[in-house]
C-alpha cells in the first residue's frame, strides 16, 4: 500500500491545536494514511501514545507502514470513529489527551476509480469506506423510492435540482439497473439544466456528495464520536476536527456551543435548577481554514474548516 496517497490537510494547524505531549495519549479516528498519526508521535515523543481508527482496509495497511517506526506507540483498530467509546474500553483505555477526526473522503478514495467515489471517472457505483459494508451507492439508486432518494439529495447533497435528479433515476432503472458511475452522472446532467450548471462545480458533485453520506452514514457518526469522546477527554484535553462541507461543519460547530454552554433554565427562573455546567471550552471561534500556499499544492484542502474546543 506505498501507492496510497492522501495529503494531511492543515497538518501544522492541527498540531498547534491539539499541542500532543509525551505521555499523553492520543486518538486520530481517520487514520487515512498516517500523515496526521506520524506528526502527533512525533510531537508526543517519546513515549506519547496514539490510537488510530479507519475502516478502509487499504488506509489501515498503509498506515501500519508508515507508523511502523513508532512501535509499540501505535495501536491501529479498523473500526468506524463512530464505535470509539466501546472500542477504547475495548482497548482498556479509560481516559486521551486528544482527539483528532478528518472528516471526508481521502485523496486515495477518490483516485481509486474502482471504489466509485469520483464522477472523474466511470467505475462500478460503490462509495463505501468499509468495503466489508453490505450497501453501496448502487443499492440505493436502485432500490429506494423516488421520494427517499429525493430527500437524500436534496439534505445530504443541498442540490436544488434533487426531485428531478431522483425522478430520472427511477426512470431509467425501469429500463435497466444502474452499475455505474458514468450513468449516474449522465442522468445528473440531463436533469439539471444547462443554464443552472456552476461554473467551478461539477454538476455531477452534490449528488455523490448526497449519496457517499448516505452510504457511510458519516452525519450520524460524527455526532456519536463527538458524544462519546467528550466523557473520555482528560481536563485540557482536546477535540479538533477537519471538515469539508457544510453539514458537517454545522453538526460540529452546534455541538461544540452546546458543550460548553452552562445553565440553560428558562431566564424568568431566579436560580438555576438544571444544574448544567459546561463541559468544553472552544478554542477556535471561527473554524480555520487552509493558507493560500496550502490550497495552491493541494486543491482539495480548498473547503477544509478545522474546530478545536478543549475539556473543561
Amino acid at each position: 500500500m506505498s501507492s496510497f496517497g492522501h495529503l494531511s490537510v492543515m497538518a501544522r494547524e492541527v498540531i498547534d491545536l491539539l499541542a500532543p505531549r509525551s505521555g499523553g495519549v492520543y486518538v486520530d479516528g481517520t487514520v487515512g494514511g498516517g500523515g496526521h498519526s506520524r506528526l502527533i508521535l512525533e510531537a508526543s515523543a517519546p513515549d506519547g501514545r496514539l490510537i488510530g481508527f479507519d475502516r478502509d482496509g487499504d488506509a489501515l495497511a498503509a498506515a501500519e507502514l508508515v507508523l511502523a517506526p513508532y512501535g509499540g506507540r501505535v495501536t491501529l483498530l479498523r473500526r468506524n470513529f463512530s464505535q470509539i467509546g466501546a472500542a477504547l474500553a475495548e482497548s482498556g483505555v479509560t481516559s486521551i489527551d486528544g482527539l483528532l477526526v478528518d472528516l471526508g473522503v481521502s485523496s486515495f478514495q477518490l483516485d481509486t476509480p474502482e471504489r466509485g467515489f469520483s464522477f472523474q471517472h466511470d467505475a462500478p457505483l460503490d462509495m463505501r469506506m468499509d468495503q466489508s459494508a453490505a450497501v453501496t451507492a448502487a443499492d440505493l439508486v436502485n432500490r429506494l423510492p423516488e421520494e427517499d432518494l429525493a430527500r437524500i439529495i436534496r439534505e445530504y447533497g443541498e442540490e436544488r435540482w434533487a426531485k428531478r435528479i431522483a425522478g430520472r433515476i427511477v426512470a431509467a432503472r425501469e429500463e435497466s439497473p444502474l452499475e455505474t458511475t458514468g450513468q449516474l452522472v449522465s442522468l445528473i446532467k440531463g436533469a439539471i439544466p444547462r443554464g443552472a450548471w456552476e461554473e467551478r462545480l461539477h454538476p455531477a458533485t452534490r449528488t455523490f456528495q448526497a449519496l457517499r453520506i448516505a452510504v457511510n452514514e458519516e452525519l450520524t457518526s460524527i455526532e456519536k464520536c463527538l458524544a462519546d469522546a467528550v466523557p473520555l477527554l482528560n481536563p485540557g484535553g482536546r477535540i479538533a476536527v477537519i471538515s469539508f462541507h457544510s453539514l458537517e461543519d454545522r453538526i460540529v460547530k452546534r455541538f461544540f456551543r452546546e458543550q460548553a454552554s452552562g445553565c440553560d433554565c428558562p431566564r424568568d427562573l431566579p436560580v438555576c435548577v438544571c444544574n448544567k455546567v459546561p463541559l468544553l471550552r472552544i478554542v477556535t471561534n471561527r473554524p480555520l481554514t487552509p493558507q493560500s500556499e496550502e490550497v495552491a499544492s493541494n486543491p482539495r484542502a480548498r473547503s477544509a474548516r478545522l474546530r478545536a474546543a478543549e475539556r473543561c
